[in-house]
C-alpha cells in the first residue's frame, strides 16, 4: 500500500458523472446488506457470505481463452443472470466497457474483487480489459455474479452478521436456477471443475467479516493468524484478497472445497471455528473493560474528538478512528452513536463513493478535506 492512505481512488481523470451507461442510481439509495449492522452476533460479525466458483462446460477457462471465447460466455450468461432474481431488480454492468470510476465503486461495495476492477488476472492475461460483467440484485445488493472473473462465473451472497447458512442456502437456490441456463464443466470425479486447484470440489466458499479491535489491542491477533492458518483457513482484509486489514477488519474464510461436502465445510467454519473466534474477541474486549477501562474510554473519546473536528483524514485514518469508536459503542463506553451511522459512514469515506458525494473528481488533498467535512456534517447528525 502506498503512504498516501488512499487505496482504491479513482484515477485523476475520472469523473463521478455523466459516464455513458452509469450505474443506476438505486445502487446508492440503500446502504449495502454487509454494512446494514443487524443480525446474529453483529457486535464481532459485520457479514457472512457465500461464494460459488462455476464455469461453462465445453469453454476454456478464461486464463486460457480469447476475448472472443470470453465475449461467447457473456452472451451466454446474460439473459440466464437477469432471469435469475438476484433481487427485486437485477442489473448488468459490462466491466471492461465501464470507467475506472465506475469500477471502483463496485469494489468498494464489495460487488467486484479487486483484480477484477482493476483489470489485473494473472501474469498471461494481455489485455487488462478482457470481456467480463457482473450481474447484481438490487435494492440491497445481497447477491451477485462476476461472469470472466478467475472463473466463468463467481456467485456470492452477503448477509448481515453471522448468518452463512441463511447465505448459503440463498446462493444454493440461485446455482441451481442458473444451472438450469446453463451447462457446468462437472467431473464424476472431482466435482465442479474451477480454474485454481483449491476450489475443485464443491466450488464454495465461506466467509465472515469480523471486527477484531480486542484482540488487537491485547496483542492477540498473530495468535488467530497462525491458528486459522493451521485450520487451512485464509485471513484476509477488507477487500479480501491481496488487501490490508482496515481499522482491525478481517475477512476469514475456508481455503480449500476438495473431498469435503458444502455441509461440512459450513460446519467447521460456522459451529466450532466462529464461535471459539468470537468468543475470544469478546472476552478480549471485556478484559479491556475491566482491566484498561480509562484508557479504552480515552481512545474511544479521542477517536471522537478527531471525527468531529478534524480538517484533514485520510482513509486509513478514517477506517481506524471509526473501528475504535465502533468499538466503544459495542462496550457503551460512548452514547449518542449507533453502529448502522458508523457503517454507513465506512462507505462514505472510501476514496470513490466520497468523490461520488460531492459530485466530482478530486486530488489526494481534496479528498482530504472533504473527506473530514463530510465527516464532520454526518457526526453532526449523529
Amino acid at each position: 500500500m502506498s503512504g498516501s492512505g488512499e487505496p482504491n481512488g479513482a484515477a485523476d481523470d475520472t469523473t463521478p458523472n455523466g459516464a455513458e451507461g452509469a450505474l443506476p442510481e438505486e445502487l446508492f439509495a440503500k446502504g449495502t446488506e454487509w454494512l446494514r449492522g443487524g443480525g446474529e452476533a453483529a457486535d464481532v460479525v459485520l457479514s457472512s457470505r457465500a461464494r460459488i466458483a462455476r464455469n461453462l462446460a465445453g469453454q476454456l477457462f478464461v486464463h486460457r481463452a480469447a476475448p472472443t471465447d470470453l465475449r461467447l460466455v457473456l452472451e451466454a450468461c446474460r439473459d440466464v443472470l437477469t432471469a435469475a432474481n438476484l433481487g427485486t431488480q437485477s442489473t448488468w454492468v459490462n466491466l471492461h466497457e465501464s470507467p475506472a470510476f465506475e469500477r471502483s465503486l463496485l469494489l468498494e461495495r464489495h460487488l467486484v474483487s479487486a483484480h477484477f476492477a482493476k483489470g489485473k488476472l494473472g501474469t498471461d492475461r494481455k489485455s487488462n480489459d478482457w470481456p467480463r460483467a457482473v450481474a447484481f440484485g438490487l435494492p440491497d445488493e445481497r447477491c451477485a455474479v462476476m461472469v470472466n472473473e478467475e472463473d466463468h462465473l463467481r456467485l456470492q451472497v452477503i448477509r448481515s452478521g453471522l448468518a452463512l447458512r441463511d447465505a448459503w442456502a440463498e446462493a444454493d437456490a440461485i446455482d441451481d436456477r442458473i444451472e438450469s441456463g446453463l451447462d457446468y464443466a462437472f467431473s464424476p470425479r472431482l466435482g465442479y471443475l474451477t480454474a485454481c486447484p483449491t476450489n475443485v470440489g464443491t466450488g464454495v466458499r465461506f466467509s465472515v467479516m469480523l471486527h477484531l479491535p480486542g484482540l488487537r489491542m491485547a496483542g492477540e491477533i498473530d495468535k488467530v493468524k497462525h491458528a486459522a492458518a493451521d485450520m487451512s483457513l485464509a485471513v484476509r482484509g477488507f477487500y479480501g484478497e491481496g488487501s490490508e486489514a482496515f481499522g482491525d477488519f478481517y475477512q476469514l474464510s475456508n481455503q480449500t472445497t476438495l473431498g469435503k461436502s458444502e455441509e461440512q465445510l459450513l460446519g467447521e467454519l460456522n459451529d466450532k471455528i466462529l464461535p471459539e473466534v468470537i468468543e475470544y474477541e469478546r472476552q478480549s474486549r471485556q478484559r479491556l473493560l475491566e482491566k484498561r477501562r480509562w484508557q479504552l474510554e480515552n481512545t474511544v473519546h479521542r477517536a471522537i474528538g478527531v471525527l468531529r473536528h478534524a480538517r484533514l483524514l485520510g482513509v486509513e485514518e478514517t477506517m481506524k478512528l471509526i473501528s475504535v469508536v465502533r468499538l466503544g459503542v459495542c462496550l457503551e463506553v460512548c452514547s449518542g452513536l449507533d453502529t448502522a451511522g458508523l457503517h454507513r459512514l465506512m462507505l462514505l469515506v472510501q476514496p470513490t463513493h466520497l468523490q461520488q458525494a460531492v459530485g466530482k473528481s478530486l486530488g489526494q488533498d481534496e479528498r482530504k478535506r472533504e473527506r473530514a467535512r463530510v465527516v464532520r456534517e454526518r457526526f453532526a447528525a449523529m
